[in-house]
């Protein structure tokens, strides 16, 4: 083994035991507990050289060393595939959110059980219309006078309108038929009369009025939301912060905050440590994230202290986006 390829092998379980453990590691732990077939010496050489390139530190005058921010990166760099879950946390996943009422449920939902598989907290983002396509559209008359607009996005969200226009069911039938031929897959501003083609004079006025209720719809923007659990999971971390938690916790309350920064990152599983978050309030704390959905614009995660789980942060959030995502979609 080459000495480089040897010294990532020794960051790795630098990382491995002091998250497992919480303390420094020294070159006689590393040798007894993974097995290096060289002798501690030459561990000690390559701790060494991770600290002169800036991937560990040594915290205090002990023999051991912690990883640094740099480290940490390069471990999750190094990491080539994530470990799957198994068969009963699947169907765990899949029971707990194929359970939920609606949209605020199931988003609530993922919160909880994000939380409770990573002991961090999980931040899940609302799927905005502002960023949905239509789903679904239905025209349901309920008095000679009044007709429902029901319209579902891809996001999973339900809205109803209601309309001052008097329709039978056979006219609300066909005409629900041709909007959803018509704007199915569509985004805000992609719906507008023009798509409808020709229409019959008696027609048009009414589908003028619904096409500008279901932009108005499509259209609404809303306040960005987001969902917070397991914030009490921070408390058991407090250890892992230099001085207090409470800068980590002035930053979840401003949801502007993660909002910004989930909207800078890129991909659909991105990972942001410490010194990385451009806020200063979270740069003791690692942020994974991916997207969900079927645009992939929202996107769920969990907050926590550098020294955590990465391999299995990362597994729990791509798993429960996923399944998020196939709830969402069906």
């Amino acid at each position: 083994m080459r000495s480089d390829e040897r010294r990532l092998k020794v960051l790795q379980a630098i990382v491995q035991d002091y998250v497992h453990t919480r303390e420094p590691v020294g070159s006689k732990a590393i040798a007894e507990r993974h097995g290096f077939d060289v002798s501690s010496a030459t561990i000690r050489n390559d701790m060494a050289a991770l600290e002169e390139v800036g991937l560990i530190h040594q915290p205090h005058t002990s023999a051991g060393r912690v990883p640094t921010d740099r480290g940490y990166r390069t471990f999750v760099d190094s990491i080539a595939q994530i470990k799957p879950l198994s068969s009963a946390e699947k169907r765990a996943i899949e029971t707990w959110l194929e359970g939920a009422a609606d949209l605020d449920d199931v988003v609530l939902r993922a919160g909880r059980l994000l939380a409770q598989l990573t002991k961090q907290v999980a931040v899940v983002q609302y799927p905005t219309r502002a960023r949905s396509a239509v789903r679904h559209i239905e025209l349901v008359p309920i008095s000679q006078h009044v007709t429902f607009l029901i319209v579902i996005s891809d996001s999973g969200a339900v809205e109803q309108r209601s309309l001052e226009l008097g329709m039978t069911d056979e006219q609300a039938l066909d005409l629900s038929a041709r909007l959803n031929a018509v704007f199915v897959n569509r985004a805000a501003h992609e719906i507008s009369e023009d798509a409808l083609g020709e229409l019959a004079p008696s027609e048009r006025g009414r589908a003028g009025s619904i096409v500008a209720v279901l932009k108005d719809v499509m259209t609404d923007e809303a306040e960005e939301r987001i969902v917070m659990a397991g914030t009490a999971n921070l408390a058991r971390t407090d250890i892992d912060f230099s001085h207090t938690i409470t800068p980590v916790l002035e930053a979840l309350e401003e949801q502007v905050v993660l909002l910004r920064l989930f909207a800078e990152v890129t991909g659909d599983l991105a990972i942001t440590i410490g010194s990385e978050n451009n806020d200063e309030g979270l740069s003791e704390a690692s942020i994974v994230t991916s997207t969900y959905g079927s645009s992939g614009t929202a996107r769920l995660g969990i907050v926590g202290p550098t020294r955590m789980d990465y391999p299995g942060a990362m597994v729990s959030v791509r798993a429960v986006a996923r399944y998020l995502t196939r709830i969402l979609g069906s």
